[in-house]
Protein backbone atom coordinates (compact mmCIF):
# COMPACT_ATOMS: atom_id res chain seq x y z
CA UNK A 1 0.00 0.00 0.00
CA UNK A 2 1.78 3.75 -0.79
CA UNK A 3 1.36 5.70 1.41
CA UNK A 4 1.25 9.93 0.52
CA UNK A 5 2.80 12.07 3.18
CA UNK A 6 1.04 14.90 4.18
CA UNK A 7 3.35 17.58 2.51
CA UNK A 8 2.34 15.67 -0.65
CA UNK A 9 -1.43 15.48 0.09
CA UNK A 10 -1.96 19.39 0.55
CA UNK A 11 -1.17 20.68 -3.36
CA UNK A 12 -3.93 17.63 -4.28
CA UNK A 13 -5.95 18.95 -1.27
CA UNK A 14 -5.43 22.58 -2.77
CA UNK A 15 -6.57 21.61 -6.50
CA UNK A 16 -9.35 19.77 -5.23
CA UNK A 17 -10.51 22.81 -3.04
CA UNK A 18 -10.04 25.25 -6.14
CA UNK A 19 -11.41 22.50 -9.03
CA UNK A 20 -14.90 22.69 -6.65
CA UNK A 21 -14.76 26.15 -6.65
CA UNK A 22 -14.59 26.76 -10.05
CA UNK A 23 -17.73 24.76 -10.26
CA UNK A 24 -19.64 26.46 -7.90
CA UNK A 25 -21.71 28.50 -10.63
CA UNK A 26 -22.90 25.87 -12.62
CA UNK A 27 -23.92 23.09 -9.72
CA UNK A 28 -25.10 25.44 -7.05
CA UNK A 29 -28.58 25.75 -8.12
CA UNK A 30 -28.46 29.29 -10.03
CA UNK A 31 -31.28 29.48 -12.74
CA UNK A 32 -29.57 31.45 -15.27
CA UNK A 33 -26.37 31.49 -16.87
CA UNK A 34 -25.04 34.20 -18.80
CA UNK A 35 -23.30 32.40 -21.93
CA UNK A 36 -21.41 36.02 -22.74
CA UNK A 37 -22.94 35.67 -26.39
CA UNK A 38 -26.27 37.35 -26.17
CA UNK A 39 -28.19 34.99 -24.56
CA UNK A 40 -28.56 33.36 -21.07
CA UNK A 41 -29.69 29.61 -20.50
CA UNK A 42 -32.36 28.50 -18.21
CA UNK A 43 -31.51 25.54 -16.47
CA UNK A 44 -34.59 25.29 -14.37
CA UNK A 45 -36.75 25.17 -17.54
CA UNK A 46 -33.68 23.56 -20.55
CA UNK A 47 -33.92 26.83 -22.72
CA UNK A 48 -31.75 29.19 -23.71
CA UNK A 49 -33.33 32.72 -23.83
CA UNK A 50 -32.45 35.64 -25.66
CA UNK A 51 -30.85 38.09 -22.94
CA UNK A 52 -32.89 41.31 -24.86
CA UNK A 53 -36.18 41.17 -27.14
CA UNK A 54 -36.08 42.60 -30.77
CA UNK A 55 -35.73 46.46 -29.32
CA UNK A 56 -38.79 48.02 -31.43
CA UNK A 57 -42.41 47.08 -32.61
CA UNK A 58 -43.22 44.13 -34.67
CA UNK A 59 -46.15 41.91 -35.53
CA UNK A 60 -46.47 38.48 -35.40
CA UNK A 61 -45.79 37.18 -39.16
CA UNK A 62 -42.67 39.73 -39.06
CA UNK A 63 -41.57 38.58 -35.59
CA UNK A 64 -41.95 34.35 -36.56
CA UNK A 65 -39.65 35.12 -39.58
CA UNK A 66 -37.31 37.84 -37.52
CA UNK A 67 -36.52 34.61 -35.25
CA UNK A 68 -36.24 31.92 -37.42
CA UNK A 69 -33.95 33.84 -39.96
CA UNK A 70 -32.52 36.86 -38.44
CA UNK A 71 -32.05 36.46 -35.11
CA UNK A 72 -29.40 34.11 -34.76
CA UNK A 73 -26.69 36.14 -37.15
CA UNK A 74 -27.30 38.81 -34.81
CA UNK A 75 -25.26 36.23 -32.34
CA UNK A 76 -21.39 35.90 -31.70
CA UNK A 77 -22.15 31.86 -31.04
CA UNK A 78 -23.83 30.03 -33.29
CA UNK A 79 -27.38 28.07 -32.47
CA UNK A 80 -30.89 26.78 -34.16
CA UNK A 81 -33.55 26.18 -33.86
CA UNK A 82 -34.41 29.39 -32.17
CA UNK A 83 -38.34 29.55 -32.03
CA UNK A 84 -41.52 31.73 -30.48
CA UNK A 85 -42.07 31.20 -26.59
CA UNK A 86 -45.37 29.78 -25.40
CA UNK A 87 -47.52 31.37 -22.94
CA UNK A 88 -46.40 29.35 -20.40
CA UNK A 89 -42.54 29.49 -21.02
CA UNK A 90 -43.27 33.57 -20.66
CA UNK A 91 -45.10 33.04 -17.27
CA UNK A 92 -41.96 31.38 -16.02
CA UNK A 93 -40.08 34.38 -16.72
CA UNK A 94 -42.02 36.24 -14.13
CA UNK A 95 -40.57 37.88 -11.25
CA UNK A 96 -41.37 35.13 -8.31
CA UNK A 97 -41.74 37.73 -5.17
CA UNK A 98 -45.29 39.58 -6.22
CA UNK A 99 -44.17 42.17 -4.03
CA UNK A 100 -41.33 42.98 -6.69
CA UNK A 101 -41.26 46.72 -8.27
CA UNK A 102 -39.09 45.21 -11.56
CA UNK A 103 -37.37 47.84 -13.95
CA UNK A 104 -38.74 50.58 -16.24
CA UNK A 105 -39.01 49.84 -19.81
CA UNK A 106 -37.74 52.22 -22.49
CA UNK A 107 -41.42 52.47 -23.54
CA UNK A 108 -42.27 53.30 -19.64
CA UNK A 109 -43.49 50.48 -18.90
CA UNK A 110 -42.81 48.18 -15.32
CA UNK A 111 -42.36 45.17 -16.19
CA UNK A 112 -42.11 41.90 -13.37
CA UNK A 113 -39.28 39.81 -15.18
CA UNK A 114 -36.45 38.12 -14.44
CA UNK A 115 -33.43 40.63 -14.32
CA UNK A 116 -31.32 38.36 -16.48
CA UNK A 117 -33.71 39.03 -19.51
CA UNK A 118 -34.03 42.89 -20.68
CA UNK A 119 -37.17 43.92 -22.50
CA UNK A 120 -37.71 47.19 -24.20
CA UNK A 121 -41.44 47.43 -23.92
CA UNK A 122 -43.66 44.71 -21.89
CA UNK A 123 -45.49 43.21 -24.55
CA UNK A 124 -44.30 39.83 -26.05
CA UNK A 125 -45.73 37.91 -28.69
CA UNK A 126 -46.18 33.79 -27.75
CA UNK A 127 -46.19 31.17 -30.46
CA UNK A 128 -49.66 30.30 -29.62
CA UNK A 129 -52.52 31.60 -32.27
CA UNK A 130 -55.97 31.10 -32.90
CA UNK A 131 -56.73 28.41 -36.58
CA UNK A 132 -59.88 30.32 -36.54
CA UNK A 133 -58.90 33.84 -36.58
CA UNK A 134 -55.90 35.71 -37.47
CA UNK A 135 -55.00 36.15 -33.44
CA UNK A 136 -52.27 35.27 -31.61
CA UNK A 137 -51.53 35.37 -27.75
CA UNK A 138 -49.70 37.93 -26.31
CA UNK A 139 -47.80 38.38 -22.74
CA UNK A 140 -48.36 41.65 -20.69
CA UNK A 141 -45.34 41.45 -18.49
CA UNK A 142 -46.01 45.19 -16.93
CA UNK A 143 -49.24 43.96 -15.94
CA UNK A 144 -48.73 39.88 -15.72
CA UNK A 145 -51.42 38.92 -17.64
CA UNK A 146 -52.15 37.46 -21.40
CA UNK A 147 -54.69 37.93 -24.41
CA UNK A 148 -55.07 37.44 -27.80
CA UNK A 149 -54.44 39.99 -29.91
CA UNK A 150 -54.95 40.82 -34.42
CA UNK A 151 -51.60 39.44 -35.81
CA UNK A 152 -51.46 42.04 -37.62
CA UNK A 153 -51.06 45.00 -34.65
CA UNK A 154 -47.50 45.90 -33.63
CA UNK A 155 -47.33 48.45 -31.69
CA UNK A 156 -45.46 48.44 -28.41
CA UNK A 157 -45.23 44.30 -29.01
CA UNK A 158 -41.58 42.45 -28.92
CA UNK A 159 -40.63 38.89 -29.57
CA UNK A 160 -38.33 37.62 -27.30
CA UNK A 161 -36.52 34.28 -28.92
CA UNK A 162 -36.20 30.95 -27.19
CA UNK A 163 -35.11 27.88 -28.02
CA UNK A 164 -34.70 23.83 -26.52
CA UNK A 165 -31.33 22.61 -24.82
CA UNK A 166 -32.14 19.31 -25.84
Amino acid sequence: MTRISAAASIPIFILVLIGSICVVPASGGERFTDNGDGTVTDHQNGLMWAQTDNQGNINWKQAQRWVTYTFGDTLTSKYDNWRLPTLEELQSLVLADKKAKGYETDCGQWVKIVPEIQLSCGWVWTSETDPLAPVARIFNFDNVYHYTVRMAHNRGYRVLPVRDLK
